[in-house]
């Protein structure tokens, strides 16, 4: 099954995507106070930008109230997982491994943040035991 295909946001359409997916469906203003919380922005540039997303297919509309309400169109997850694998293939030539040795070798790692990881991957070797590629010799 293809994936389907999601609209690459910009940083201020994901500052906005992540007040809708914090706080669900919300008003022009709730959007506006909540990012003005980290940095001066006008209510009319929040609104254009819902406008834009709306255009794009990253937010979806509310019409039916006085007040026009806004929730995301767009799953969080599958958004980053877009925006990862865009960073991943810019920066890393597409090595995730280069990723994680980068991002480990960079900053302090605590005890329960190694052992998350430890679980992680233990599910990830034991999901790719029981699921081998098609090509694999070992078939």
């Amino acid at each position: 099954m293809a994936k389907k295909m999601i609209p690459k946001p910009t940083e201020s359409e994901l500052e906005i995507l992540q007040v809708l997916w914090q706080h669900g469906p919300s008003t022009v203003r709730f959007v506006n106070d909540e990012l003005s919380q980290r940095r001066e922005v006008g209510y009319t540039t929040t609104l254009k930008l819902l406008q834009l997303m709306l255009e794009k297919g990253l937010a979806l509309r509310d019409d039916d109230a006085r007040t026009h309400v806004y929730r995301a169109a767009v799953r969080e997850e599958e958004t980053q997982g877009l925006l990862l694998d865009k960073f991943v293939d810019a920066a890393f030539g597409g090595s995730a491994m280069k990723l994680v040795m980068q991002a480990l070798g960079n900053r302090r790692t605590s005890r329960e943040e190694l052992a998350q990881i430890r679980r992680l991957l233990n599910d990830i070797e034991i999901q790719n035991d029981s699921n081998p590629p098609a090509n694999d010799p070992a078939l």
